[in-house]
């Protein structure tokens, strides 16, 4: 990072008061926890987004589009909140500003403060039980529906991959937003039993409750407290299960679409043209995020050009990450007139102001595959000298030297377990100082994550730190592996070695099959609490319809 103390001393600083008085009167604002997840994941402000320092270059863009905007960022203490803002500011971000006094100043001035991730979908999920009282079955209630064999469907809400990981017997994978679009289909006898479950609480609430604004004839419930009741339980989850939604028969999408556009109208739910949305993209005082509530798998193959790919049910259980600008605007798509319409609805009723595109011709669905993420410069200008093919670190680490080598890994931790170059070790950007300290002494350091990007964006830094020799792998370890060369992971008996802890993933109470009890439990209580604690921060303006 270029940026000096006298570039430091200039960084305004904010208050929790003016914080608040956006939060209050929907200006659009940021706030911003630069730590890593697990940190922020303790204790942070209802509507701070975690954007660590490790990452800004690589996410502000997509996340934070306009350059003007408002943005406050925070540490606890750690001296992350200075450079992270230098490097905001490096990246052409003109309103960033300290918060005063950090977190303990957040929390001094009395403000509310929050623990785990997606606080406040998950806060509002809990607000919309206590008003609507969604009706759920227990988990030991579920399993007598299955024994006796009765006429009920079990659709899961969460995405496949967590299915995958972990399911209910019999269930069916209906990520949150296909539910409306789907479960007649699933369930065409309006005396079928409709169960819904996720990991916890908050999809299996909102896609029970989805299904009940919708009107659809069958009973509907959530299954209570989702796989993490079912585990307390003591009853047994199945793994690795295929069974996902089937197509929609076109009788049953055009039923979907009435139910969903008459739900959002009733949230008042706006919508916008092919003209209006390019006016709103001009606007600027106002940021616009654009985003593609259809499947990946869908997205992929052909999508709106400048529009994300957001599967409903994430988005609305994940938004103050995909959209941490708070106050700003939101425009969705979709090509059935279903899945954007049930998620404006929560959106709307979440605060947002939120549009669905109406309109777009068949034709302007031309863009596939991913969408290009925009960089800073300095990852495009890196010393090509710098940059060592895959074919010549495999050269290097078989030579004579091989001693004076150390491969560092800066990809996620969890990447890191299942997959790195034989002998890297895992480090974070963030705590790089220390991490150098940990690893072996070398004459010669190669730098790699997932793809490259983030290890060329550590280089100078490490340079500065050290007088060895550091080098990027051009590509990473995705390179690596295409190179058809070995690697270790979670399955090998060569121990992963770490240079920092494992704080960029916090690990989340309702994922994997391993979880402590004691941690299942305290996380059904932390929800319960929620709908309290939105009353003490006040700063959320939800309703439920």
């Amino acid at each position: 990072m270029s940026a000096d103390i006298t570039q430091i001393l200039k960084i305004d600083t904010i208050s929790y008061a003016r914080i608040r008085s956006a939060l209050l009167e929907k200006r659009e604002i940021a706030l911003l926890d630069v730590r890593e997840e697990a940190p922020f994941a303790e204790e942070h402000p209802l509507f701070a987004a975690n954007l660590p320092l490790s990452r800004i270059e690589l996410d502000a863009y997509a996340r934070m589009p306009r350059l003007d905007t408002l943005i406050a960022v925070y540490d606890n203490g750690e001296g992350l909140a200075q450079r992270a803002a230098c490097m905001l500011g490096e990246l052409g971000y003109t309103g960033v500003s300290l918060l005063e006094g950090g977190l303990a100043g957040w929390r001094e001035a009395g403000g509310e403060i929050f623990r785990d991730v997606n606080a406040p979908s998950k806060a509002f999920g809990e607000l919309v039980e206590s008003r609507r009282h969604t009706p759920s079955f227990s988990a030991q209630e579920v399993q007598q529906l299955l024994d006796d064999k009765a006429d009920v469907v079990v659709l899961d809400a969460r995405r496949f991959d967590e299915y995958r990981t972990m399911s209910i017997p019999t269930s069916i994978s209906v990520p949150g937003a296909e539910l409306v679009l789907r479960v007649r289909e699933l369930a065409p006898d309006p005396k079928t039993r409709v169960i819904v479950n996720c990991a916890g609480r908050t999809r299996s609430i909102i896609g029970t409750q989805s299904l009940v604004n919708a009107g659809i004839p069958n009973p509907v419930a959530a299954l209570r407290n989702g796989t993490i009741g079912w585990t307390l339980a003591g009853q047994t989850l199945q793994h690795q299960q295929q069974r996902r939604f089937p197509e929609t028969s076109p009788d049953n999408r055009a039923q979907a679409a009435v139910s969903a556009r008459r739900t959002a109208d009733l949230a008042g739910v706006q919508r916008a043209s092919v003209e209006q949305l390019q006016q709103y993209l001009e606007q600027k005082d106002r940021t616009t995020y654009r985003f593609d509530v259809r499947t990946p798998e869908e997205y992929l193959h052909a999508h709106l050009p400048g529009f994300a790919s957001a599967p409903g049910g994430q988005l609305v259980q994940e938004t103050d990450h995909v959209a941490p600008v708070r106050g700003a605007r939101i425009v969705l798509a979709d090509d059935d007139g279903v899945r954007a319409n049930m998620t404006a609805s929560w959106l709307a009723q979440m605060g947002w102001e939120v549009h669905v595109l109406d309109g777009a011709a068949p034709e302007s669905w031309s863009g596939s595959g991913q969408s290009a993420v925009r960089l800073p410069l300095r990852v495009e200008t890196i010393d090509s000298a710098a940059m060592l093919t895959a074919g010549a670190l495999k050269e290097w680490l078989a030579g004579d030297g091989a001693s004076g080598i150390t491969v560092v890994d800066f990809a996620a931790s969890a990447q890191f377990v299942q997959r790195r170059i034989p002998g890297a070790w895992f480090a974070l950007r963030s705590e790089l100082k220390v991490a150098l300290q940990n690893l072996p002494q070398s004459s010669r350091y190669v730098l790699t994550s997932a793809d490259g990007l983030l290890a060329q964006l550590v280089l100078k830094e490490f340079q500065a730190l050290t007088s060895a020799q550091a080098y990027v792998l051009e590509g990473g370890t995705d390179a690596w592996v295409a190179a058809g060369l070995q690697t270790e992971g979670a399955d090998s008996s060569a121990a992963a070695h770490f240079a920092s802890p494992r704080s960029d993933r916090y690990r989340r109470p309702y994922e994997g099959t391993d979880n402590p009890v004691a941690a299942m439990q305290a996380y059904l209580d932390w929800e319960y609490g929620l709908v309290e604690q939105l009353g003490r921060d006040g700063t959320h303006g939800f309703f439920v319809i």
